[in-house]
């Protein structure tokens, strides 16, 4: 059995081994894990695990990402839906830490406030930016295949 994302129609309505939605899945997965080790690599270098609430969401970031990123990554073919789930997840969690680093650079989020973007910050805007592109692109790419 190929799996879902591995097989598409020639132009002469041949079977052809597409591998564009596999590279897509894998990059998205490797920087959503990229997200959440960062986040666990700053929870302690950083010393956050001492914010009681960001302290908090860092380890579920980590968590979270590892689940996501492993999920993607798995060779046997889940259920498409289940994997359509996980990239959507890993969206979400990437637009989300992005988002609460941009409110944290200018007002307090939960009582913290990041000040100044050091290598781990760049480290992961840019990891952000490579998982929200490349599995919104994976997800835009399944949903237009036909079952």
């Amino acid at each position: 059995m190929r799996s879902p994302d591995a097989v598409v129609m020639g132009a002469s309505g041949v079977q052809r081994h597409s591998r564009t939605p596999a590279a897509l899945r894998t990059v998205g997965a490797v920087a959503v894990l990229v997200v959440g080790v960062v986040h666990l690599e700053q929870y302690f270098a950083v010393h956050i695990d001492s914010v009681p609430t960001i302290g908090t969401l860092f380890l579920l970031n980590f968590a979270g990402a590892s689940v996501i990123g492993l999920g993607l990554l798995i060779p046997a073919p889940p259920l498409r839906v289940v994997r359509l789930l996980l990239a959507l997840g890993g969206v979400a969690l990437a637009a989300t830490s992005f988002v609460f680093l941009f409110v944290s650079e200018h007002q307090p989020l939960f009582g913290f406030q990041e000040h100044g973007y050091r290598a781990a910050i760049v480290v992961a805007l840019a990891a952000e930016a490579v998982a929200v592109v490349t599995l919104a692109a994976y997800l835009a790419t399944e949903l237009r295949r036909r079952d």
